[in-house]
C-alpha cells in the first residue's frame, strides 16, 4: 500500500496500472496508415508538451480550511489563481496559433500532470475545480486531443482522488478515445509509442515492463509527472527516491535504458535535459515547466554540461529543506557518474517536440510570444549517451 499521500511526497512505487483498451480503429490518434501516405509522412509528427499548470481559482477553496491545515500553501493558491486568470488563456491561445500555422494537423497536446492545484478543502469544491479546468481546456486549448498524466496536486485534498476518477479520468478517456479504467494507458502514432504512467499506483513497474515487452514502435515516449532522474536542488523528488526502493529504481532505470526511452516530466517547475546511462543503455529525460510568471520571463540559473551536475546543485535553492541537504547532496553524488548529458534552467514555457525522418528534436519556447529559446536534437543526445 502507498499509505497517506501528501503534496510533497511520492508513493512507494512509480506509475501505472492496467493498460486501456486498444485505440479505436481509424481514430484520430491512430494516425494515417502507412499504405495511405507512405512511411515518411507516417513517421512525422509535432506536438506541444506543457509542464505543470495548476489551474486554480480562489473560490475553489475553503480558505478557512486551507489557512488552518495548509498555511504554507495560501500564497501559492493566490499566485496560481492569478496565473490561471492572466496567463493560462494566453498560453492556450498561443498554442492554437502555433497549431494553425504549422500547416499540418496537431495530433495532440501533452501535459505532464498537476493540471489542477487541488487542496480545495471539500469533495464538492474539488469536483468543481476539475470541471472548470476541463471547461477552460475545451474553450481555449488547441482543437486536438488534450492528453495528460496524473500529478500529485491532481489528487491532493479532501475528495481530490474521487474527483480525478469521476471528472478528469472520463475526460482523459474521451480525449484518448479509449475506455480507461486508470490514468495509465498507451497510444501509438506515427511510429511512436506514448506511455502515460500513473505515478501514484504501486503496480506500475510490473505494468511498464509487460507493456514495453510488447513494444514494436520505433520511438518511445514515457509521460510521467515526477522526474525519474534528479536534476536540481530538490533531488529527492523523483520516483523511487527512498534508499529502500533501490532495487525497484534499478529495474525502472534499466527498462527505460533498454528501450532508449524519452521521458517527459514536470513536477519541479524547472527545465532540464538529462541523458542517464544504465546497465542496458541510456535514456533521456526532458522536464518542462509551464508556470509562467509573466510573458517576457527570462531564463535564469542556467547550468550546462556534465561537469555542472553534482552535489552543489542544492545551492540552486538555498532555502529549500535545509534539514535534508546532506541527503540531497548524497543523492546527486551517487547519480553523477551515470550522467552523460546535462542542461538545467529556471525557464518557464513549453516545448514543441518533433518526430521527423527517424529523428526526434525539441524546440523550447520561453514565456509567451513564441520565443524559441533553445533547440535540442534528442536523438543525437541519446546516441552520444
Amino acid at each position: 500500500m502507498i499509505g497517506k499521500m501528501t503534496r510533497r511526497t511520492f508513493p512507494a512505487a512509480a506509475a501505472g496500472m492496467a493498460i486501456g483498451s486498444p485505440l479505436l480503429a481509424g481514430s484520430l490518434l491512430a494516425g494515417p496508415a502507412r499504405g495511405e501516405e507512405g512511411p515518411a509522412v507516417a513517421d512525422s509528427l509535432t506536438f506541444p508538451v506543457l509542464g505543470d499548470l495548476h489551474f486554480d481559482r480562489l473560490e475553489h477553496h475553503d480558505l478557512d480550511w486551507l489557512r488552518r491545515d495548509h498555511p504554507g500553501d495560501v500564497s501559492q493558491v493566490e499566485n496560481y489563481s492569478k496565473l490561471t486568470r492572466e496567463i493560462m488563456p494566453r498560453l492556450f491561445d498561443e498554442l492554437r496559433q502555433v497549431a494553425e500555422g504549422s500547416g499540418t494537423p496537431l495530433p495532440f497536446v501533452i501535459q505532464v500532470g498537476d493540471l489542477v492545484e487541488g487542496l480545495c478543502g471539500s469533495p464538492e469544491r474539488a469536483r468543481t475545480q476539475c470541471t472548470e479546468a476541463i471547461d477552460l481546456v475545451r474553450l481555449a486549448a488547441p482543437r486536438a486531443p488534450f492528453l495528460f498524466t496524473k500529478g500529485n496536486h491532481d489528487v491532493t485534498g479532501p475528495g481530490a482522488l474521487d474527483a480525478f476518477d469521476r471528472v478528469l479520468l472520463p475526460f482523459l478517456a474521451e480525449q484518448a478515445r479509449q475506455d480507461l479504467q486508470s490514468a495509465s494507458f498507451t497510444l501509438e502514432r506515427g511510429g511512436s509509442l506514448f506511455v502515460f504512467l500513473d505515478a501514484y499506483d504501486p503496480k506500475s513497474l510490473d505494468w511498464l515492463e509487460r507493456t514495453l515487452a510488447r513494444r514494436s514502435a520505433r520511438h518511445l515516449f514515457v509521460v510521467v509527472h515526477p522526474p525519474v532522474v534528479p536534476f536540481g536542488a530538490r533531488s529527492l523528488w523523483h520516483l523511487y527516491a527512498s534508499p529502500k526502493q533501490g532495487p525497484l529504481r534499478q529495474r525502472l532505470l534499466n527498462v527505460l535504458g533498454e528501450h532508449r526511452a524519452i521521458v517527459l516530466c514536470g513536477h519541479l517547475h524547472k527545465f532540464g535535459v538529462v541523458v542517464r546511462a544504465t546497465e542496458r543503455g541510456p535514456f533521456l529525460q526532458l522536464a518542462v515547466s509551464s508556470i509562467i510568471p509573466r510573458p517576457d520571463v527570462a531564463a535564469t540559473q542556467e547550468r550546462v554540461g556534465v561537469d555542472a551536475y553534482g552535489p552543489d546543485l542544492v545551492e540552486l535553492e538555498p532555502r529549500f529543506s535545509p534539514e535534508n541537504e546532506p541527503a540531497r547532496r548524497e543523492a546527486l553524488a551517487a547519480e553523477a557518474p551515470m550522467i552523460r548529458s546535462y542542461e538545467y534552467a529556471d525557464a518557464p514555457g513549453y516545448a514543441l517536440v518533433e518526430v521527423r525522418d527517424g529523428q526526434v528534436s525539441a524546440k523550447v519556447s520561453l514565456g509567451l510570444g513564441r520565443r524559441i529559446w533553445k533547440t535540442f536534437d534528442l536523438t543525437k543526445l541519446l546516441a552520444e549517451g
